[in-house]
């Protein structure tokens, strides 16, 4: 036990295991089929390839490394989208 302000507090580790799947689908988990990895991966290389030329385009700095940044996380969203249709996702 660990000395808190207002009391103690418990600093094992929870052993408990979650036993359903999230009920929101924000939060669910999508196993991707072959069709889904192929179109991961499509994805991936439309946004290295924008990157490429983005690089050509503009100088090394602040701003490039935020644009990196942005693509990076428009490039989660956009697999996460693609994750989310049934098409793409294993069978259950």
């Amino acid at each position: 036990m660990t000395q808190h302000i207002g009391g103690t507090q418990n600093t094992q580790p929870s052993t408990t295991q979650p036993t359903t799947r999230p009920t929101d689908p924000l939060f669910q988990v999508h196993r991707l089929n072959d069709d889904g990895m192929k179109n991961a991966q499509k994805i991936a290389e439309a946004f290295d390839l924008l990157l490429t030329n983005l690089r050509l385009l503009c100088t090394d700095g602040r701003e490039l490394q935020i644009v990196k940044t942005k693509l990076e996380e428009a490039c989660f969203f956009a697999k996460k989208a693609m994750a989310s249709t049934k098409a793409n996702q294993q069978a259950a």
